[in-house]
């Protein structure tokens, strides 16, 4: 059965620098044999969870009706995760915080649904390294997040990059992530 990968790109611009080193990233991965999905968490509505914890009475992961819905299921199939997201005021974007808010209704229902599996993060951020960009914040955040919910923290991606296109431009971070994206594959594959 081929292996899913699932990436949540943060990123409101579709062809960010974070988005670039995702989809390098799944590139990779998708050619060593894993399915990829990339959503871009920006074309989507997504509202904050109104912590009503209905999920909690296991009806539904959340009775709220947006594009979350679509991807809980996703989540569920994934048999890994990319979290992309740019640095924006020392932390990682609001699209992807949103996003992981709403995991709760998920993990109230399926507190297995990420145990063991393997989730990478790709980061970028404007000034000159991760500790001065606040990356570092981001970093703590999402991996505290992932080892309480008992995922695989596969690592991180980051470099500085201001403008639109510098990922592409940069030969060394373009082979970290296609190493991550590698990385994923086969802690799955093998």
């Amino acid at each position: 059965m081929t292996k899913k990968l699932l990436v949540l790109a943060s990123s409101p611009r579709i062809k960010g620098n974070s988005t670039t080193l995702a989809a390098r990233a799944a590139e990779t991965a998708q050619a060593s044999g894993m399915e990829v999905e990339i959503i871009h968490l920006c074309r989507l509505k997504i509202k904050p969870c109104y912590a009503c914890d209905c999920c909690k009475e296991g009806k539904k992961y959340c009775t709220l009706k947006d594009d979350m819905q679509e991807i809980y299921p996703k989540l569920l199939a994934a048999d890994a995760l990319i979290l992309a997201s740019p640095v924006y005021f020392y932390n990682y974007s609001a699209q992807l915080k949103c996003c992981i808010d709403r995991w709760y209704g998920l993990w109230n229902n399926r507190r297995d649904f990420l145990r063991g599996k393997p989730v990478g993060v790709i980061l970028t951020y404007e000034d000159t390294n991760l500790e001065i960009s606040g990356g570092i914040n981001a970093v703590h955040s999402l991996e505290s997040t992932l080892n309480y919910i008992g995922a695989e923290y596969m690592g991180c991606v980051h470099g500085p990059m201001a403008a639109v296109g510098d990922a592409a431009k940069n030969p060394e971070i373009m082979e970290n992530a296609a190493q991550l994206g590698q990385k994923l594959a086969e802690a799955l594959l093998k």
